[in-house]
Formats: C-alpha cells, sequence, structure tokens
C-alpha cells in the first residue's frame, strides 16, 4: 500500500498485513504527526481485500513504541491537552476496532501510550529483551485512556503496581503477568510473529471476525447479555457460507475414515 510519512503498510499473498511505525526516532515516539499517520493507514488496510491478520509494528528493533511526545506534550495547556489525548485514544481504539486480528510485534521498549496500543492489540508476542511500563507519573501527568484496560487484563494489585510506582517490568514478569501471550529468545520474534499470523490467517475470516467482535462486545455488557447476543451471531455465521463448507469437509472426513476402516 502507499506509504505516508509515519506508516508503512504491506500485505502479502497469505493475507498477512504488516504495519510498521516509521520515521518517529530511534524509539519510535508518536506525536500528532505519527498518530494521524497510522489512523489513516488503518483505516485503508481495514478495506483490503484478501486481509486476514494485521501486524502492528515499529521500525527496528529498539522499540515497539516507546511512548507519546514529550517534546510535543510539554507545550500542551488544559485547552489543547483533550485534543492530544483524545487523537491518541483514537488510535488505540483503531487497533482495537480492527476487523481482523492484530498482532503486536514488541522489540525493546514498549512505553506509556505505546503500551496502551499494545494493550488495543489482539495478541502480543515480545522477546525476552522487551520492557514495559507505564512511566507517566514521573512527568507529572496519570497514565489514562487505554491504561484502563490493565486491571481487567492483570489484576488490580498488578496495575496498581505499574500505574502508581511507574517502574518497568521485564519481558518474563509481562508473560507472568499475562500482560504479553508469548514470548522468545532475541532473534527469534519474526518467526514467532510469522508462525501466529500465519496460523490465524489459516483460520476461517469471518468466523474469526466474528470472535474478535464478540470478545470485544463481552467487555462491555454484562454475562446474561454477552451469552444472548452470542445466539444471533451464531445464526449469522450461516450466511457466510463458511460452517457449511467446513463441516462439510469435516464430515467428508469422518465418512472416509470409516470407510477405510472398513
Amino acid at each position: 500500500m502507499q506509504p505516508s510519512a509515519h506508516a508503512l503498510a504491506r500485505l502479502d499473498d497469505a493475507g498477512i498485513a504488516t504495519l510498521t511505525l516509521t520515521d518517529a526516532g530511534p524509539l519510535n515516539i508518536v506525536g500528532t504527526a505519527a498518530i494521524a499517520g497510522l489512523c489513516a493507514a488503518l483505516q485503508a488496510l481495514a478495506q483490503a481485500p484478501g486481509l486476514r491478520v494485521l501486524v502492528l509494528r515499529g521500525s527496528g528493533e529498539r522499540a515497539f513504541i516507546g511512548g507519546a511526545d514529550i517534546a510535543e506534550m510539554v507545550k500542551l495547556t488544559p485547552t489543547s491537552a483533550p485534543g492530544f489525548i483524545r487523537a491518541l485514544a483514537g488510535l488505540c481504539q483503531a487497533v482495537a476496532d480492527f476487523p481482523a486480528p492484530v498482532l503486536a510485534r514488541l522489540a525493546g521498549y514498549c512505553l506509556g501510550g505505546g503500551l496502551e496500543v499494545a494493550l488495543a492489540c489482539d495478541l502480543r508476542l515480545c522477546d525476552d529483551g522487551a520492557v514495559f511500563g507505564m512511566p507517566e507519573v514521573k512527568v507529572g501527568i496519570p497514565s489514562v485512556i487505554h491504561a484502563a484496560l490493565l486491571p481487567g487484563l492483570i489484576g488490580q494489585a498488578r496495575a496498581t503496581e505499574l500505574l502508581l510506582c511507574g517502574q518497568n517490568i521485564d519481558a518474563a514478569t509481562a508473560l507472568a503477568w499475562g500482560l504479553v501471550h508469548e514470548s522468545c529468545r532475541p532473534g527469534e520474534l519474526d518467526a514467532l510473529v510469522q508462525r501466529r499470523a500465519a496460523a490465524l490467517a489459516a483460520l476461517p475470516p469471518q468466523a474469526l471476525r466474528q470472535q474478535k467482535r464478540l470478545l470485544r462486545h463481552w467487555r462491555t455488557v454484562p454475562v446474561a447479555q454477552a451469552i444472548d447476543d452470542s445466539v444471533a451471531e451464531f445464526a449469522l455465521a450461516f450466511n457466510s457460507g463458511e460452517p457449511q463448507a467446513l463441516m462439510g469437509e469435516f464430515m467428508a472426513r469422518r465418512a472416509q475414515r470409516r470407510a477405510a476402516r472398513g
């Protein structure tokens, strides 16, 4: 796809797209321009025919996203601050609402706004050198917007420690806490990401998108409503033709096995 100043998107023949944050410094710091570039790329990719999985990453290996741009934030006022943080919230929400599964490739630092973007992704994969943190209190601001996902993801006690103390944690701790889904040795992250992306890309795309939509919906409603709403989604799946085709193939394979057993 056509690159922008801060976003490079590629889509391969398997339906795996990669969106890379570019030209944002050695630690991939996001300001207004980078946020806008990524949002525009996500909007375009969401309409791309054949896209099954999105990998979100930063340039290089030093950081996924090292945080929001302090050089820009230091100039904010009570009047301009809401616009800046709402733009970052919009980026996180664009990731969360992306119709296909989103994998975060987390190399190096993943801090502040970068961790919030990662939290909006469906799967978070890192190597053992990754570093995670929410250091906003150290520069005089609270962690906000999608940091609100942390208590539900890692528990209230761990979220409190991360947000109040502002200390970083390593990959092993992030994995033990459930902040990331899988970690690997340095140098093996691309292979891990490709393996997980390929596995998702091989699944029925409409069913996968439905499941993602349900997972997001279930966060926002009581359990009884989540269960009831799932009935309509189950019925809707049969409009795609995927259940009929795949269940038919399953039945055919079972019949073949029975015939082979005599």
